[in-house]
This record gives C-alpha cells, structure tokens and sequence, in this order.
C-alpha cells in the first residue's frame, strides 16, 4: 500500500526530520528529483528552455535548485518570482517547460496562475499550485500540470477533489523522510494478492458461506447481482433470501433460496444465517416502515459481520438519530466493537446515502467526511466515490483510485457489496475486505469494454481478475 499523508501531518514530519538533516539538505534532495524528472520530460537538458515559477517558500527553494541543476545540463533556465510573473509566461515556441514551484501544500488563499502555451509541458513541485493539500480543491486557475513530483508520500489533495484532474501522473520521491506511521494507504494490486485469503486443499463450501438478505417483489435485480458477485468473488456457499418473494420465481443461479415472509421476517432472516460467516443487508429492499424495523433488527442481532447497503442504510437512521452499529456481543464491551475488538459492520454510502445518514453531503473533505461518519456510528464506512475512502473508527482509511465512470451505471453498487461480503466470509476483516473489494471491483471493470458495461458483466469479471491476480 502507498502512504498518504496529510497537511498537518506532513509538516509534522518534516519537523520531525529537521532533528537530524538540516533543511538545505532536504532542499537539494527535493530540487534534485525535480530536475531529474523534469530532464526526462525534456528528453534532455542541452539547449532546452525552461522557466520556473517559483514562491518564497519550500516549493520555490526547490524549483530553484531544480533550475540550478538543469542549467549545469545545459539548459537556459528562467526563474520568475511568483508574485510578479506575468499573465502569459512565454510566447508560443520560445518555451520547452514550466515547473510550476510557486506554492505547495500549505497554500491558502487564491492563486491565479499564469498562462501556459499550448502543448508546453508542466511541471508541478509536491502539488500544482493553487490545491488544496487535503480536499483537493481547486483555490482560483491553477495550472494544469503533466507530471507532480511529490516528496516522501501521496498528498490527499492530490487523489481528490480537483487534484486528480490537475496533478497529471504523479511521481512519489523519497528524500529521507520517515511516513511509515501513515494513517492513510493506497490499495494496490500487490494487497489484493498479500491480503485475500487463498483457499486450502481441503476447502469446503460453508467455510466461505455467505447469507444476503435483499430484494423485494418487482427489484430481485439487486439481489440476484449480489449472490452472483459473491459467489464469482470466491463465496463457497450463498444463501438468499427476498422478502416477500417466492423463492421459487428467483433467478437465483447457483444461489440457495430461502423463504423470507413480506412482513416480520428479520427472525427467518436471522435463522437463514446459520452456518454462514458474514451478512449483506439492503440491496432493492425498498424503505417501507415494516421494512426499516427489520432491517434494525436484523442488523443489530446477526451473529456474523453485516455488510450495510443500498436500502439497508437507509433504515439505520438518519443525522443524530443514526445509532451505533452493534450486535448483542457488543453492547457491554464498548461501542462498535466485540470483546475480540472487531468491528461488527461496514457502511457502503454512495453521496446521496452519505447525506441520508448525516443529514448532509461528505463536503470537500470525503476523506475527513467518512472518518466522522465511522467514527459516530462504529462501524467502518466506505464511501463510493472518482475516489473510494474506507474508512475505520479510529481514522486509519484506505483509499481506492482503481475506479473509473464505467462503473456509473445501475447494479455496480450490488456488485460491490456482494464482493465485499463474500471476502468477509473468506476470512478478511470488515476494514481490509471493504478495501481490497472496492480495488477488485474497479480493477474488474477495467477489463470490460470502455462503453456499454453492465452490472452483470461486471459481476463475471470479478472472478477472472482475481484469477489473473493469482497467478502472477
């Protein structure tokens, strides 16, 4: 997983650093890998034209030991001071490159950049100048860079929010700096190998067995899509129930349907779990009144981790009014967590559920938005978004960037949940299966077609990346 860290901690680090490497030091290093980078955006540096627009900060003292390196390769290097550069930085052809060194992480305020001419490379030092470190948020007309050089670890500002749009491919660098108590990760392929359970020789179904209670008359769409997930995510054994539904109208495919009455049926629900190692709640439910109670009721007596989605959420409550997530276990051994100290649900909102639950939408910070959410109900969160943040209790979040607009159609949601549940079942703790699920799903639909994915597609692909994750 990659580190991310935030503004305040960042600084915190740096601090830290200065205890035993003087600043000059870090300095050269950082100016030395922007040179470097920006050497091999030039193709080389003899003859090349580059100006550098640098701020009285770190970013500027950077940008000018970057300028100081590319000279000694021979290129002719303009350094203009921030605050005076002009509105057009160079006329068309009589620049190579801008590294944009003016402003860095800590920035506040608005910053109206100068203009670039098209098709000139940019360059930005730790991040473009004008975002936001932490929400991303665009503060004015930032430039538009190729390539970010950031030092010693991913910035939030640069995986959220405008930033990604902005930030080109970033370069992580490392220049000495300790991030490795980092409370923020990227999940990478790599995790989803380390992490997910494989399966022993002597394996048998209901060791992987999942129970999904979701549906309703008319929208067992959702249902069928979450056991299908499931199962093509390595659940040995899925137990269905629709409320209100005739188990034997379902397309349940490989799916074991059980009987769940339209009214008061929390108790067979609770019933259908036996045996199974984890819950999924709420796709296509629907949110009648008798619906809610026992969706609560159910959740709150499952003897299993429950994952909490679509129509699910929404019976949880709303504002403050949501109660804590916890099961019977829990309620004598602190909020959210049993006596082992595990986390009893996850919460999947997209924003509009996010706004149901809280009574307001995540707001810039999403990151910050699903640490407060987690940490007022217990249980761990992710909210689905460009960037996917999971987050637990405490505030340890794992960020998902595999994701992309081909997951934006109906049914992808239910996809979700079911592979979350059925990692759950496989043994991984609600937090890593939220995490290392969200990253399969999006990695998933990249091998799907750029146009016209649907969920059902999306379902089967599951298994065939995991598959090729497997072997190597």
């Amino acid at each position: 997983m990659k580190p991310v860290v935030t503004v305040a901690e960042m600084r915190a680090i740096d601090a830290e650093a200065l205890e035993s490497v003087d600043h000059d030091t870090l300095v050269d290093r950082a100016g030395t890998a922007v040179a470097a980078s920006a050497l091999r955006l030039l193709g080389g540096g003899y003859g090349r034209r580059v100006v550098v627009v640098a701020g009285k900060g770190s970013n500027g003292a950077d940008g000018r030991v970057a300028a100081d390196r590319l000279r000694r390769r021979g290129a002719r290097v303009v350094v203009m001071e921030a605050a005076e550069a002009p509105e057009r930085i160079a006329r068309d052809g009589s620049v190579d490159l801008v590294i944009d060194a003016a402003y860095g992480t800590g920035f506040r305020g608005t910053y109206r950049a100068p203009s670039v001419p098209a098709g000139v490379p940019v360059l930005a030092v730790d991040i473009p100048s004008g975002v936001d470190g932490d929400t991303g948020k665009a503060c004015g007309e930032p430039l538009r860079a190729d390539v970010t050089v950031t030092f010693a670890a991913l910035k939030p500002g640069l995986l959220q929010g405008d930033g990604p749009l902005l930030a080109g491919r970033v370069e992580v660098v490392d220049i000495g700096l300790a991030v490795d108590r980092a409370r923020l990760w990227v999940v990478e392929d790599a995790d989803v190998a380390r992490l997910l359970p494989v399966r022993a020789r002597d394996s048998y179904k209901w060791q992987s067995a999942l129970a999904v209670v979701a549906g309703s008359p008319g929208m067992s769409g959702a249902a069928e899509l979450c056991a299908h997930s499931a199962y093509r995510a390595g659940a040995g054994m899925v137990r269905l129930g629709v409320p209100g539904a005739d188990p034997a109208l379902l397309m349940a495919g490989e799916a074991v349907a059980i009987e769940l009455g339209p009214d008061g049926w929390a108790a067979a629900a609770l019933e259908m779990v036996e045996r199974c190692h984890a819950l999924v709640v709420g796709p296509g439910l629907g949110r009648a009144a008798g619906t809610v109670a026992q969706v609560r009721t159910l959740v709150a007596e499952a003897p299993v981790p429950v994952v909490v989605d679509a129509d699910g959420l929404v019976a949880l409550g709303s504002g403050k009014e949501i109660r804590p997530v916890v099961s019977p276990s829990q309620r004598h051994t602190g909020r959210g967590r049993d006596a082992a100290g595990k986390v009893h649900a996850v919460l999947t909102p997209h924003d509009g559920e996010f706004g149901s639950l809280t009574g307001g939408p995540p707001g810039a910070d999403r990151i910050e938005a699903a640490r407060s959410l987690a940490a007022d109900c217990g249980a761990v969160v992710l909210l689905k978004g460009p960037t996917t943040v999971v987050a637990e209790p405490e505030g340890t979040a794992l960020l998902v960037t595999a994701g992309s607009p081909r997951l934006a159609t109906a049914g992808t949601g239910d996809v979700l949940s079911g592979a979350i549940g059925a990692f759950v079942a496989r043994g991984l703790p609600l937090f890593e299966a939220a995490g290392l699920a969200a990253h399969v799903h999006g990695r998933a639909a990249a091998l799907g077609p750029p146009e016209g994915l649907v969920a059902g597609d999306l379902a089967d692909l599951l298994g065939r990346w995991l598959s090729d994750i497997r072997r190597g």
